[in-house]
């Protein structure tokens, strides 16, 4: 189904989960009332497709700073030929995201949203997948909404060879903007339900994270150069498909959010072991030392 947002602009969307293609507007040009509008429209379909922008290195880092503060990638590397806010990947050189994940979420305050502009991508082939973390979290029975609700969980950046980089947030969050309940684990950056032993948490983990990815709840996108993209990291989680040859590059500017509050308070205490170190407490050292902190 496609809409008229304005006098030049049509809205069309791509997935009854999420996701939407926007024309008629220019975003190297969009004013203040522009910007608000792409708001509106991102906080409605969580993810936003702009073909044919082409922007700049320098219209790029201009357009994510509509949105607010922009950060450096804290882990990956940097290319010295783009400003530091410009997170540049290509296929040849770095790895490819072929795990369901939500933008760094072992820093306490993640990813609000990111601004991807596609450099370059074969012609078939490398397509980015979304999933909507309202709807999974919406069709969890009651008495898994209610557990889920009651628990957090430790993320780290075991990806990116930094295991020590960790941080706790809950296992439902609540959309500062939208007030809607999301699920926000993910297979990536998700280690541990603090609330449980480790072999609990293996279990739920593997069933809630095999859950997000259900299509139902998902939306591809086969891109083309010069195609921007934004998505919301509040409630989405991302994955590339990893099943493609030649190159494909990726330019992002990364906007960040704030710390992440639960959809409901808990009362729950940590599961660590007590007592002296024996075989089955090594499950419970990374999330000991979160809690204790050396000085």
């Amino acid at each position: 189904m496609t809409t008229q947002t304005s006098d030049s602009w049509s809205t069309k969307r791509l997935s009854a989960a999420l996701g939407a293609e926007v024309t008629g507007i220019r975003l190297n040009t969009a004013d203040p009332e522009d910007i608000q509008r792409v708001q509106a429209l991102l906080l409605e379909h969580q993810v936003l497709f702009f073909p044919g922008q082409n922007l700049s290195v320098d219209d790029h880092v201009t357009l994510g700073r509509h949105f607010g503060v922009l950060e450096n990638h804290p882990n990956l590397g940097k290319d010295e030929q783009t400003p530091a806010s410009i997170f540049r990947l290509t296929a040849s050189k770095g790895g490819i995201a072929d795990e369901w994940h939500t933008d760094i979420t072992f820093q306490t305050q993640p990813a609000k949203m990111s601004v991807l502009n596609m450099v370059q991508c074969p012609e078939v082939g490398g397509d980015t997948m979304w999933t909507n973390l309202y709807l999974a979290y919406e069709a969890l029975s009651e008495p898994m909404q209610r557990l889920c609700r009651s628990l957090s969980a430790l993320h780290d950046a075991h990806p990116h060879n930094h295991p020590e980089q960790t941080a706790i947030h809950p296992v439902v969050r609540v959309h500062p903007e939208t007030g809607r309940a999301a699920l926000y684990v993910n297979e990536h950056f998700t280690r541990r339900i603090v609330e449980m032993s480790a072999s609990e948490s293996d279990m739920l983990l593997t069933y809630l994270t095999r859950f997000i990815a259900s299509p139902r709840f998902t939306i591809r996108y086969q891109w083309q150069p010069g195609t921007i993209c934004m998505w919301d990291n509040r409630c989405t989680q991302h994955f590339v498909l990893n099943d493609f040859e030649g190159e494909r590059v990726i330019e992002r500017v990364t906007i960040m959010g704030d710390v992440v509050q639960p959809f409901e308070a808990s009362t729950l205490a940590p599961f660590v072991r007590e007592g002296a170190l024996s075989a089955t407490s090594r499950h419970d050292r990374q999330l000991y030392f979160h809690l204790n902190p050396k000085p």
